[in-house]
């Protein structure tokens, strides 16, 4: 029998993500907060569901957690300002209901911001040291997962880009921009689905993946470059002769699920 897979949270990573899971064969429950989006979890064979996460579900999760794995996908706002407190709560929320379903296996999709700036750079083993509120939710959300009896992976994400999300459109034409000599941790969304999939194919459980691309260019020399690509008013960066910054390691990751990442001049 296929295992099956919930994804909450199919927007623009759990949508494509949940196609090609079942392109694989999977069979792939997937969440949306929007009634008018369960036809395009459907088109691509996805089983949709229509519920929020709050302070309780919003909505019927039906037999949405009667799953094998669960790819728990619900980043923390980076403008609530309860998110150090309603995040990890949701996360909660989320995993007693799991375990009433009877899934055993979590993927949770976290961010390498977790890590803070370094001024190096940061591997699994380095200790988080956030310096965001959303990165400090993220942080309580993954203790907090890695002590339940569950074989729970994290993989933090770099900075996501992709269809719809162009580089160039992140700073164009922006004034006073800081950290223009820092160096960017970026991946692509396709390598982004990749290392989940390689995940659950590999059966890569009760680990901690940092995914981002090899290539660390500087912020001013990337987006610059980006915006003049589309010919979008380049940003403008403060003169600034101290900048904080952190490179994220990928080895891990290419070592144990196999992975390789373009170079970031290809989009």
């Amino acid at each position: 029998m296929s295992k099956r897979i919930a994804i909450l949270g199919c927007g623009w990573l759990g949508l494509p993500l949940g196609a090609r899971l079942v392109d694989l064969g999977f069979v792939v429950k997937g969440s949306t907060t929007s009634a008018e989006k369960r036809p395009k979890l459907s088109e691509v064979g996805i089983q949709p569901y229509v519920f929020k996460v709050g302070h309780r579900f919003e909505g019927s999760i039906e037999d949405f957690f009667t799953a094998d794995i669960l790819i728990l996908n619900i980043p923390p706002g980076r403008r609530n300002p309860r998110v150090e407190q309603e995040h990890p709560a949701q996360v909660q929320l989320v995993i007693k209901e799991a375990i009433k379903g009877g899934i055993q296996q979590i993927v949770f999709v976290s961010s390498s911001s977790v890590y803070g700036n370094y001024n190096g750079t940061v591997t699994e083993a380095t200790p988080p040291q956030p310096g965001t509120a959303s990165g400090r939710a993220l942080v309580q959300a993954e203790e907090w997962l890695q002590a339940q009896a569950l074989e729970t992976t994290i993989v933090r994400m770099a900075g996501l880009y992709g269809p719809h999300r162009h580089p160039a459109r992140f700073l164009a034409g922006k004034k006073e921009v800081k950290n223009g000599g820092a160096p960017i941790n970026l991946v692509h969304l396709e390598e982004a689905i990749e290392a989940i999939v390689q995940v659950i194919q590999r059966g890569k459980w009760e680990q901690l993946y940092n995914i981002c691309a090899d290539d660390h260019p500087t912020r001013a020399a990337y987006y610059t470059a980006k915006a003049k690509e589309l010919e979008l008013p380049p940003p403008e960066f403060a003169k600034e002769d101290n900048y904080q910054f952190k490179i994220v390691s990928n080895e891990k990751a290419k070592r144990e699920l196999g992975l390789t990442f373009r170079p970031l001049q290809a989009l």
